[in-house]
């Protein structure tokens, strides 16, 4: 077949083409582009990254990248930490010796960061690096050392230096501000070193600070940059779900949102008076939400602990919500988190199920301490005086609950933007209902 003057001829050396394709964030196609099919070891990352993936010119300290899932952060992060440890052109013009990688668990930063489908080792060519899991370090053929952290401990840090770091997801840190410190202290070896923060966005004060500082350069990407890797139909599927939602635009364009101006809870509130839990509490409930159903497009199962304290303070302990559960794989949730926290009782709103729910509980657990709650107002009538006590500092959350706290940030008196159900704060505000109700006889037990 011939080709036509404005068309160049594949080389055969080469192999075939390939045929990529790039969308807008509407889904829209915007461009493709075509080109010889290469090993992955053998494609140069400069080549075939996009803009939004290759490290910004200039002298920053640290480099920012916010974007929506499946955006591309990940591998952006795994390839420009390769390219530095080996010193790399035109990344880098020596070798970066003492990495420090930080996730919000060791899990998360050994599953993501290097044996992930995009982490390092998976773009690491030939010789591979080596996974040392009893010294938690990778170890490159330079040697070159990259020592992983987990955002829980922060004092881990200490005692540690780098001329390098990667913090992948710096919203989803359980001690963010703690660890963010401590990373910026051990950022102390070679001229110039630098940190890499990839993240979805969430609206905390850290990542908004972090955008702010003059020595950042912040990139964002979008999930559909990225459509070409990603499932068929994935798009479609989630632009069909969160379309024009404050959680769409989130996970997917990346945005960083500010607060909801009808918005229920104060989130920097929450933020501010967020604290480890208490050693001793008078009372703990575990309170569910029960879906309609556990069909595919059916609201989640809103699990949520609580527990109150000598003085009366209401302390969120956990959110084990279920997406898609049928109902033992909840019911079994909401037991074992009741048994882990040696709750006092389960609480059940029971208007979608009625006596199912609780004959579900029953049947897994049969001595269960069980007690079914009806919804007879609206959620946000329901929800007020909830965020009253917020207000006046009667509720902390003893931990860090992102989907929770996305759903509290997203809640105003018309519920969430695009009609999805609060199927967490709706555990949540039984949870807190309860425990601030008084009712069973206090006794005091350790966390």
């Amino acid at each position: 077949m011939g080709h036509s003057e404005d068309e160049e001829a594949p080389d055969e050396e080469l192999g075939p083409l390939t045929d990529t394709k790039f969308w807008n964030k509407t889904g829209q196609l915007i461009g493709r582009q075509t080109g010889p099919v290469l090993e992955r070891s053998a494609m140069a990352w400069v080549d075939v990254a996009r803009p939004s993936q290759l490290p910004p010119p200039g002298g920053w300290r640290q480099w920012l990248i916010v974007g929506g899932r499946g955006s591309g952060k990940t591998r952006a992060g795994a390839e420009w930490i390769k390219a530095m440890a080996a010193g790399e052109s035109p990344f880098a013009d020596r070798p970066h010796m003492r990495i420090g990688l930080l996730a919000e668990t060791l899990a998360d930063a050994r599953e993501v960061m290097i044996d992930g489908e995009s982490g390092l080792l998976a773009v690491a060519g030939h010789p591979r690096p080596v996974f040392e899991a009893s010294r938690r370090r990778l170890v490159f053929a330079n040697g070159a050392i990259a020592q992983i952290f987990s955002s829980e401990d922060p004092d881990a840090l200490r005692g540690y230096q780098f001329d390098l770091a990667w913090g992948d997801e710096l919203a989803k840190w359980v001690h963010g501000e703690a660890c963010f410190d401590n990373l910026q202290l051990a950022l102390r070896l070679g001229e110039r070193p630098r940190a890499l923060f990839t993240t979805t966005p969430r609206p905390i004060p850290l990542l908004k600070r972090l955008t702010a500082d003059a020595q950042t350069v912040t990139t964002h990407m979008t999930t559909a940059e990225n459509a070409g890797n990603l499932a068929p139909g994935f798009l479609a599927a989630m632009s069909e779900r969160y379309g024009g939602t404050r959680l769409g635009r989130q996970e997917l364009d990346g945005e960083i949102l500010g607060v909801r101006e009808d918005g229920l809870f104060d989130i920097a509130r929450i933020e501010r008076e967020r604290c480890a839990p208490p050693d001793k509490l008078q009372r703990i409930v575990v309170a569910i939400d029960p879906p309609a159903t556990s069909t595919k497009r059916s609201d989640a199962c809103g699990i949520v602990a609580a527990g109150r304290g000598a003085d009366g303070t209401i302390y969120v302990l956990a959110d084990r919500s279920r997406r898609r559960a049928k109902p033992h794989e909840w019911a079994g949730a909401a037991i074992g988190l009741y048994q882990a926290l040696e709750a006092d009782r389960i609480v059940a709103e029971v208007n979608q199920g009625g006596d199912m729910v609780e004959a579900v509980i029953r049947a897994a657990a049969p001595d269960t301490p069980f007690q079914a709650v009806r919804a007879s107002r609206g959620k946000w009538l329901r929800a007020e005086p909830v965020a009253a006590l917020y207000e006046r500092g009667r509720v902390r959350h003893a931990g860090r609950f992102p989907d929770l706290e996305d759903e509290m940030a997203d809640f105003g008196a018309d519920g969430l933007s695009g009609g999805r159900s609060p199927d967490r704060l709706d555990a949540l505000v039984w949870a807190v209902n309860a425990l601030a109700g008084g009712g069973d006889a206090p006794r005091i037990r350790g966390l």
